[in-house]
């Protein structure tokens, strides 16, 4: 009998995407009318995890991973940084001229 500490190691091992080969079952598991438990059970997955792809498929009707949403990445670091030098120069500037 394996411990529950091994057990949930073994079952996503942290934050990995679920490949669409499990995403698949768990609908299937859904459309016959299995308890979340049972599905997490069967498929060695995680109540969360089920209880999750099965929200997103009734809302969306699809499973499929979707492009993350807000503010793309690229703009961190150096760019966002000469962005605010360059607004705040800008502020001053403006600051300057309506004081003269």
């Amino acid at each position: 009998m394996q411990t529950a500490s091994t057990n949930i190691g073994e079952r996503m091992g942290g934050s990995q995407e679920l490949s669409d080969s499990k995403r698949g079952p768990v609908i299937g598991g859904h459309l016959c009318n299995k308890s979340i438990c049972d599905i997490s059970w069967l498929l060695n997955i995680p109540r969360s995890t089920v209880s999750g792809i099965i929200t997103k498929w009734k809302q969306l009707g699809t499973t499929a991973t979707q492009p993350p949403s807000g503010r793309p990445r690229h703009m961190t670091g150096r760019g966002q940084r000469m962005l605010k030098c360059t607004v705040r120069r800008s502020r001053q500037l403006s600051a300057d001229e309506g004081t003269s």
